[in-house]
């Protein structure tokens, strides 16, 4: 019997958390470059790839995973006003944290370390700290600096920037994919495979028409800014997982072939065209085939924590010259302060948010079931193509609800 990605993934048994959690880690890395001084300045990676830093890398496995667990999610039976009541639970209360304790913990301090004393910093003409929070709250970080601080930090001396979370940025990427996939499932098209692995490969092949450096400006202003393939791709990379699970075969062989390849595109070139997919090919083996670490996640899912506060502390940190004592000295710190950040906010914020995760707002149940009828006609013309043999999405169980950074189900 051939082993497949659905027949050999169990939701409760796996190593999703502890690759998540690495990621988050790879992240950290790779922004010690430009935030520390480390790296020659540059993100770690950059240095022998010309297409993407380790902390790129990471964040395509992040949208991989995000993509196949949202998509197994959406497929469930809740219902689409719900489906996205989760999202908003999982995603943005710790978010809302991280604003705050930036505004009012780490930048008062730097501050204070900067001038001498608080003067200033609240009444500051630019970059208010008072609207810092009202500014980013929706995820797009329209204030990405408060009070005009960090000229003297590394980030600055080295690249002429500021930003108090410069990792915040994805975030909203990440909630446009969920919308995405909230509307597949209200149309019906995650129903039939046909129509959403259509909408699936025509994301992977624009980005890899934006790779091979084809102009796409005609198709519109959705493609002008290049983040937006870089980061859906591998997403629908992981909405075709999810649909074609029992299609897919899960092979040792296989799996080092695909990492083999994926590390020589990585240095050689060919990483965002052909490399990464490899080489997520190769998580979803990782993830799957390695059970001794299902239980990573015992003490809690702590990786959206690091990943959202690891920037504004490796920032913090610059103020204190923590760099100064060297690579390792620098390294442990910064571990160490995300784990007690993200302990905290996984047992303060997010676990109790998401015990909210099966109530809907009267007003989100209301506003869906006023749109969902508009969708119907076109759920019942999909309805009508045929659907191609194997096992129908509605056949595949559907995962508990759990997320860490660019991963929601």
């Amino acid at each position: 019997m051939k082993v497949t990605v659905a027949s050999a993934f169990n939701p409760r048994a796996n190593s999703i958390g502890f690759v998540r959690w690495l990621m988050a880690f790879m992240v950290i890395f790779s922004h010690a470059g430009p935030l520390a001084g480390f790296y020659g300045g540059k993100d770690l990676g950059t240095q022998f790839s010309t297409e993407q830093s380790v902390g790129g890398v990471a964040v395509a496995g992040f949208f991989f995973l995000s993509g196949f667990l949202i998509t197994q999610s959406r497929l469930g039976k809740s219902s689409t006003a719900r489906f996205f009541w989760r999202r908003v639970v999982r995603i943005m209360p710790a978010f809302w944290l991280t604003l705050i304790v930036t505004a009012f913990v780490l930048a008062p301090i730097a501050w204070m370390r900067e001038a001498g004393s608080i003067n200033g910093y609240f009444t500051a003409p630019v970059d208010s700290p008072l609207t810092y929070f009202v500014n980013n709250m929706f995820l797009v970080m329209n204030q990405p600096s408060i009070a005009e601080m960090g000229t003297t930090i590394p980030f600055y001396t080295m690249h002429g920037g500021f930003e108090w979370n410069g990792s915040a940025w994805t975030l909203g990427f990440e909630f446009a994919a969920y919308i995405l996939v909230g509307i597949l499932g209200m149309i019906g098209a995650l129903r039939n495979r046909i129509v959403a692995t259509a909408v699936a490969l025509f994301i992977i092949f624009m980005a890899t028409l934006q790779w091979l450096y084809i102009s796409l400006e005609q198709a519109g202003p959705t493609f002008t800014d290049y983040r937006v393939l870089l980061l859906l791709a591998p997403f629908a990379f992981g909405i075709l997982f999810a649909l074609w699970g029992e299609k897919i075969p899960l092979d040792d062989r296989l799996a080092i072939a695909a990492i083999t390849v994926a590390a020589y595109t990585y240095v050689r070139g060919g990483w965002l065209v052909v490399g990464q997919y490899l080489f997520l090919y190769f998580l979803m083996w990782f993830a799957i085939r390695v059970t001794l670490l299902k239980r990573w996640e015992r003490f809690g899912d702590f990786s959206y924590g690091i990943y959202i506060i690891a920037w504004p502390l490796m920032q913090f940190a610059a103020y204190f010259n923590l760099q100064a004592y060297g690579w390792l000295v620098y390294h442990a710190v910064i571990v160490v302060g995300c784990h007690i950040y993200a302990f905290l906010s996984w047992h303060l914020i997010e676990k109790p948010a998401m015990s909210l995760k099966n109530w809907t707002p009267r007003w989100l149940a209301w506003t869906m079931r006023k749109i969902d009828p508009l969708f119907e006609p076109g759920r019942r013309l999909l309805a009508r193509i045929n659907f191609p043999t194997g096992t129908a999405p509605s056949e595949i169980p559907s995962l508990p609800l759990r997320q860490g950074p660019g991963g929601t189900s």
